[in-house]
């Protein structure tokens, strides 16, 4: 399986079950490997052969400015269900990391694995 990866994309938004977490919007990093359709071979260049992966992150963005959410858990998850389906992914991984949440920590998060891995 060919797989399309997003590194390090940062967004800016209210997450978080603390109170202190809803008021300032926090920086979350977002890692994303995406297991292309009909096993990643393009037989041309052209871009619908493949996953555009600026869609995706204007995709993402887009969902991000109309969800709100507590939990990493529960965004990974909405992130993997809108690239699946919006993207016909057959696989993806999703890694959310909140930044600098706490002094003495670099980023706590999750990842998540769905779908099937060919």
């Amino acid at each position: 399986m060919d797989v399309i990866f997003i590194s390090d994309l940062r967004v800016d938004m209210l997450i978080g079950v603390y109170d202190w977490e809803r008021k300032v919007p926090q920086t979350v990093q977002l890692d994303l490997e995406i297991g292309i359709p009909d096993g990643g071979r393009p037989r041309s260049d052209k871009i619908r052969e493949t996953i555009d992966y600026a869609r995706v992150i204007a995709s993402i963005k887009t969902s991000l400015k109309k969800n709100r959410f507590l939990l990493v858990e529960r965004l990974a998850e909405h992130l993997a269900e809108l690239v699946m389906k919006e993207f016909n992914a057959q696989w993806i991984k999703v890694s959310v990391s909140k930044l600098a949440v706490e002094k003495d920590v670099k980023r706590v998060g999750i990842t998540i694995e769905r779908g099937t891995k060919t």
